[in-house]
């Protein structure tokens, strides 16, 4: 695996090592042991699927405190553009958002450490997302903030008259407006 940090610490782009033949290829999509020695030395307890039709935007979504989770999301069909904010106090990079398109192509990965908002936009057809969490979902610490909240000024690839959104991701509140998650 060749893990890639981005200028957001903690926050690592996974590339797997391909192995093909005349049958397709092989690859480890997820390795305890590697992830520990590039310093990601989290124990995973829930693994959650879901699929979305071209527009749907699921986001942004936390768990605040002792609930708060890392995860690791993977694409394993269609095309995702995957966003992630900083609500770290105190982070150098708090407020700050990174985009990754993630997809079944391209086979990449994204790891993100407790303490971010998460969301995606599909920008295929459809797409099927799998992702690993490392505490168990608590609905008494669910967070979230508005997918199109302007000081965030996220580029989701998906123009805002296409976008499908849930009622209750509509209704998210404003960066300004969150309570601080961690």
């Amino acid at each position: 695996m060749i893990f890639i940090d981005t200028y957001i610490s903690g926050v690592v782009i996974v590339e797997p090592t391909l192995h093909c033949d005349g049958r397709g290829y092989f690859f480890e999509s997820y390795n305890q042991r590697d992830f520990a020695a590039h310093g990601i030395a989290t124990d995973f307890v829930q693994d959650n699927q879901s699929q979305s039709v071209y527009g749907t935007i699921r986001g942004l979504h936390f768990q605040r405190g002792e609930h708060a989770q890392a995860k690791y999301i993977r694409v394993l069909s269609g095309r995702i553009r995957d966003v992630v904010v900083d609500l770290r106090p105190g982070s150098p990079s708090y407020g700050r958002h990174l985009t990754v398109d993630l997809s079944a192509e391209n086979l990449r990965g994204l790891y993100i450490p407790p303490g971010f908002a998460h969301g995606f936009a599909v920008l295929s057809e459809s797409a099927v997302i799998s992702y690993k969490c490392d505490h168990f979902y608590c609905r008494a610490a669910e967070g979230g903030i508005r997918y199109d909240d302007p000081d965030l000024d996220i580029d989701w690839g998906v123009p805002s008259a296409a976008a499908v959104l849930s009622d209750k991701d509509r209704a998210l509140p404003s960066f300004k407006e969150y309570q601080p998650c961690c």
